[in-house]
Parts: structure tokens; C-alpha cells; sequence
């Protein structure tokens, strides 16, 4: 069989080794696909390995010869499901790949929000600290983590390990999950499990870790923003539809959050009038959370071993 691969430099612009997949079956990597041109793409081959093209009822009904859809990362949106399950497609994920690379980068846009890292050493390269008359200056407030609530809503893979760096820091956490008796074990004197309007009301900094559900869709809205600390400051490292940006613009510039930290907006690559590229005091970084190199060679690696496990009749993390 072959096997096409249609988003090849959002995984490896050269600098990881492609071995573990092109060494299962024959591949055909391009650089990248678009909706536009996946049409003359798809027919290639019964093997298609897929990030962020659409793969639905229209394109298995248009490639039937398509069998196997390995998704190359761990959320599958753009995969309809059901569609696959009528059509007799196997669809698999890549999951907890990166979970050490993006709680490093939550933890990344938190501290620098709170440190104000950027800001200062910027300041120094412009020559500020040179014609300063006294030692030391600040442009804006740093403040600590230590002895503040951070709120984690989602409490998957990533929220722990979000929660224990946070732990770790001397902070109080909070957390809102839809099956908190699964996780009973974690809480203990500096964790507790609580419902959302808790969550909203009592977090001094509140992250984001969970799937884009129609039960989460901007569920960063101004009704839920109206319900937390002023000055709060939110993070999402998450999904880029968790969040209505036109209401967290607002708030930001009306001061009642403080600060945000996003890796993730509603659509990529991100459009000019995006509200958040005008807010003030909104970090906003490409989706670059999930892409440390040791994450991406994971990815690799996970994809090559689904690949050749569903070759071979046993295939492992499949969601369809």
C-alpha cells in the first residue's frame, strides 16, 4: 500500500528523521496541502496521513480506495468520524505525545505575564538600562505565582502536569472536569475539584486544557468573564474556539483581565482583524506549544508504530 503524508513542514521542517514512518511503507511526504489542492492529492493513495485537512463523507465517498486515516497529532476534529466508521476507514490518533512540551509552554506564557521578562530585556537592548540613573528599573508590575490560585479547566494529561509545576510553585490549585471522580487521588491540601462558576469566581490565573466540544465552544464568553476576579489572567494553550475573542478583547482593554496568554486562536494562521492582534496586553504565540523537537520526534515515531501496527491487523490508539 502507499501512503501519503499532507502536511509534512508543520512536523519536520528537516530537522527530525521521517525513518519511522517511511520505513513501514512507501510515503510520499509533501511540504504541505491545502483544502484547494487536496483533491488531486487524496487519490494517490489508501494511506493518508493527516493533521488539519478535512477528511469527510464527501472525500470517502469521492476515494473509496481510502483505508487507513493516521491523524498526526492527538485532537481529530477535522476528522468526521462517523463518516470513516460507514465507509470501513480506521482512524488513529497520537495521543500524550506532547504533554511535557505544552505545560512547559503554559508555563512559558505564565511566567512571562507575571515577570514581564520580555519587556525588560527589550528595554535593555534599546540602551534604557545604560542611560538609567539608579541600578534597577521596572516598565510594569512583576508579580509572583507563589501563594496564588491557578484554575485549570481540563484535567486530561496536560492539566496535571500543568497542576503539579503549579503545585510545585506554592500555588493553590483549582480544578473543573466533566468526571472529577476519576481523579479522586489527586486532590489533596493545595488541590481541590470544583464546578465552573467556582473555577471562574476564585482563580488568579486560569488555564485551559481541554477539547473543543460543543459544550466548551467560546466558552470564554462575556458571560463567564463577567463571573471572574477582576484582573484575572487566562491562558489557552488549548483550542483556539474556546475562546470568543471579540469578548476577551474587550475585557483586556476594559482591564477586567489583566493579562492573556494564547498559542491557540480560532483561525490559522491568524487573520488580520483578529480582535486579540489589537488588545493590549495579549501574548500571542503560532501553536508552537506542542512542537519541541523531543515532542516532534515522538510524533514521528507514534505515527510510524500506528501505521505498522494497522499494516500488520493490530492497530493501537484508534478513535473511529
Amino acid at each position: 500500500m502507499k501512503a501519503i503524508l499532507l502536511e509534512g513542514d508543520a512536523i519536520n521542517p528537516g530537522d527530525i528523521s521521517w525513518d519511522p514512518i517511511t520505513s513501514v511503507c512507501d510515503t510520499r511526504i509533501y511540504a504541505n496541502t491545502t483544502e484547494a489542492n487536496k483533491w488531486e492529492r487524496l487519490n494517490e493513495a489508501e494511506i493518508i496521513l493527516d493533521n488539519k485537512i478535512i477528511i469527510d463523507e464527501t472525500v470517502l465517498t469521492r476515494f473509496p480506495q481510502i483505508r487507513y486515516v493516521g491523524v498526526c497529532a492527538t485532537g481529530y476534529n477535522v476528522i468526521d468520524l462517523a463518516a470513516c466508521r460507514r465507509h470501513g476507514v480506521t482512524v488513529t490518533n497520537v495521543p500524550a505525545y506532547s504533554t511535557e512540551s505544552v505545560a512547559q509552554m503554559t508555563w512559558a506564557l505564565i511566567l512571562e505575564l507575571a515577570s514581564k521578562v520580555s519587556l525588560h530585556a527589550d528595554s535593555v537592548a534599546r540602551g534604557d538600562w545604560c542611560r538609567s540613573a539608579i541600578f534597577t528599573y521596572w516598565l510594569a508590575p512583576i508579580s509572583e505565582v507563589a501563594g496564588k490560585t491557578l484554575g485549570i479547566y481540563g484535567f486530561g494529561h496536560i492539566g496535571r502536569e500543568v497542576a503539579k509545576i503549579g503545585q510545585a510553585f506554592g500555588m493553590s490549585i483549582l480544578v473543573h472536569t466533566a468526571h472529577p471522580d476519576h481523579y479522586k487521588t489527586y486532590a489533596c491540601d493545595t488541590l481541590r475539584f470544583v464546578d465552573a462558576d467556582t473555577l471562574y469566581r476564585q482563580s488568579d490565573i486560569l488555564s485551559f486544557h481541554c477539547p473543543l466540544t460543543p459544550e466548551t465552544d467560546r466558552i470564554v464568553n462575556r458571560d463567564n468573564i463577567a463571573k471572574m476576579k477582576d484582573g484575572i489572567t487566562l491562558i489557552n494553550v488549548s483550542r483556539g474556539g474556546l475562546v470568543d475573542e471579540a469578548a476577551l478583547a474587550e475585557a483586556l482593554t476594559s482591564g477586567k483581565v489583566s493579562a492573556a496568554g494564547v498559542d491557540v486562536v480560532s483561525r490559522e494562521p491568524i487573520i488580520p482583524d483578529n480582535p486579540l492582534l489589537a488588545a493590549p496586553h495579549c501574548l500571542i504565540l503560532p501553536h508552537i506549544g506542542w512542537a519541541s523537537k523531543e515532542a516532534r520526534e515522538r510524533l514521528v515515531a507514534t505515527i510510524g508504530a500506528n501505521l505498522k501496527g494497522w499494516l500488520a491487523g493490530a492497530p493501537s490508539n484508534v478513535v473511529s
